[in-house]
């Protein structure tokens, strides 16, 4: 490096407290309460994203909670133990630098708790509660953002979302989860978008699945029937994610979805803490760059469901979850709605 180069860094950056882009100026002034001083990451009582706390979603864009059930699991139980999972997982975010967005300075966000459940032991029940709970957070005018518990919570979650009017859906997961009944029971984690179809609260035809892989694709029969975009995992890799990225768009015809990730989505190898894993499954970088490319459209909603911490020596799969839950944020956060209102 040249002496005269040299000097001018030093003369312009040895103070060490000062950032001269405009653009990051802004976001640094938006996260930091005086120079160098930002809250430890470790301390304090931890929420999902590090959001504030509140007592309910009046006065929320997005509401934050926990769904911790599994009652409606086919495999390893354990997602119950979900939410404290994610809640726990430290430095996500603040900034999404693709995205060019700091949501939780942008937007009014909190972590309003867990779902109140009045059993522990029945998945019907709980069904319900979910869903009154999350009618309150729509009606409040906030945007349901959770973590899950099973694939079954998905289900009363979309009932509140589609009440009005259905929605589209993204759903990043192994498994279709379209299914019948099973044993006699028609609510369980293999079948909330079978049933979120059958009440008029999705459209299944602006609906996209994917990253679909393993033994049970026989069950999937009415994806295919009611109309719904299915990509395969090995598809996933042929078309590359450019591509699966414009294919959305045209699913998604610009109109408002959801988006519900199950990290079993996700290879094993990356995503180990989840009740049905499946090799041969996506990465973390193909969801990201995904989500990403869906950039500029309306979310109404999220959710991130099947971390099951006790199978997660490492906790990737709940950092995993922890940065996919803030990849959603973000993109909520620009959707045209609420970036109209910054």
């Amino acid at each position: 490096m040249k002496q005269d180069k040299l000097d001018a860094l030093r003369a312009r950056f040895a103070a060490g407290d000062d950032i001269f882009d405009a653009k990051f100026k802004k976001v640094f002034d938006a996260l930091f309460s005086a120079p160098g001083v930002r809250g430890k990451p470790y301390s304090g009582i931890p929420t999902l994203l590090a959001a504030p706390q509140a007592h309910s979603s009046a006065g929320l864009d997005v509401a934050l909670f926990g769904v911790p059930m599994d009652l409606g699991v086919t495999n390893r139980s354990g997602a119950r133990f979900g939410p404290r999972a994610v809640r726990t997982i430290e430095r996500i975010g603040p900034y999404n630098h693709f995205l060019d967005v700091a949501p939780l300075s942008r937007i009014r966000c909190a972590d309003i708790g867990d779902v109140p459940f009045r059993s522990r032991f029945d998945l019907i029940e709980s069904i319900e509660d979910i869903e009154a709970f999350c009618r309150e957070v729509v009606a409040s005018g906030a945007r349901p953002l959770s973590v899950g518990g099973d694939h079954s919570v998905t289900y009363p979650i979309l009932k509140a979302v589609g009440a009005g009017q259905p929605v589209g859906c993204v759903h990043i997961d192994a498994h279709c989860d379209t299914g019948g009944d099973f044993e006699g029971a028609k609510f369980h984690h293999g079948g909330p978008f079978r049933q979120a179809v059958l009440a008029g609260v999705l459209d299944p035809e602006r609906t996209i699945q994917i990253g679909i892989r393993g033994s049970a694709e026989y069950l999937w029969e009415f994806s295919y029937e009611s109309g719904m975009t299915v990509i395969h995992a090995e598809e996933f890799a042929g078309m590359g994610v450019d591509a699966v990225i414009a294919k959305s768009l045209q699913v998604l015809a610009g109109k408002p979805f959801y988006i519900s990730i199950d990290v079993d989505g996700f290879d094993p190898s990356f995503a180990p803490g989840t009740g049905t894993p499946e090799v041969g499954g996506l990465t973390p970088r193909e969801v990201q760059m995904l989500l990403r490319g869906l950039k500029g459209l309306e979310v109404v909603g999220g959710d991130v469901v099947e971390v099951a911490p006790q199978y997660d020596a490492t906790t990737n799969t709940a950092q995993l979850g922890a940065q996919m839950l803030f990849e959603i944020l973000s993109l909520i956060a620009l959707s045209p709605s609420l970036a109209r209102k910054v």
